[in-house]
């Protein structure tokens, strides 16, 4: 049975809807002992860093998710839900689950440390290509390298270590858009608005 996390501030219908598509059991829940016995945990989000760091302190969901992390099961963050599994988000100035080491930076600023003049849009809103790196993840086995994906986000991740960084897009900037940490995954990119490739993912995750 596959859990998925609602605490107000997460794709929660899209992703829903795209598991039923795929004729795949699974629970939505806000109560956080409602996904207590799952096999595996989707943390879908949208919207601002710090108002869903608040959200899950309500809900327990902060606490959860962090014993959750350390037993193990595997674990598929999705776009606010691939940075705030992280250290510290620039996005309201806010600590966050520190399930894997780094931080989440806005485009702005790293355009700017890297001298660059873009004139590109912020947020990135669209498809762009991702290109696999450091051996890339069995999730992505049956999909192929340099494939399209929907993106929204402003902010990026900027992970400690940079092995664990297992694909990325270019948008001004390299933006890590695949995370691989032990059971950890997490995808920048919506997955379930993706296609039928993004689907491929989601059939991965519940199934390898």
């Amino acid at each position: 049975m596959i859990g998925i996390v609602d605490y107000n501030a997460g794709n929660i219908k899209s992703v829903s809807r795209a598991l039923d598509f795929l004729s795949v059991p699974h629970i939505v829940s806000k109560n956080p002992s409602d996904l207590e016995n799952v096999d595996r945990l989707i943390f879908p989000g949208v919207g601002e860093a710090s108002y869903a760091m608040k959200q899950l302190s309500l809900s327990g969901f902060d606490s959860f998710l962090k014993e959750w992390a350390l037993s193990g099961k595997p674990l598929l963050g999705i776009c606010l839900g691939s940075q705030i599994i992280f250290d510290y988000s620039e996005e309201g100035d806010v600590q966050c689950l520190s399930l894997i080491r780094g931080k989440i930076r806005h485009f702005s600023v790293l355009w700017n440390e890297a001298q660059i003049s873009s004139d590109l849009k912020i947020p990135q809103m669209g498809w762009n290509d991702v290109t696999y790196c450091n051996g890339g993840t069995k999730l992505c086995a049956t999909v192929e390298d340099k494939s399209d994906f929907y993106f929204v986000h402003s902010y990026v991740i900027q992970a400690d270590d940079s092995q664990i960084v297992k694909g990325y897009t270019n948008y001004g900037v390299k933006v890590p858009a695949i995370i691989e940490s032990g059971a950890i995954t997490a995808f920048q990119f919506h997955p379930e608005k993706s296609g039928e490739k993004g689907l491929q993912l989601l059939r991965n995750f519940v199934t390898l």
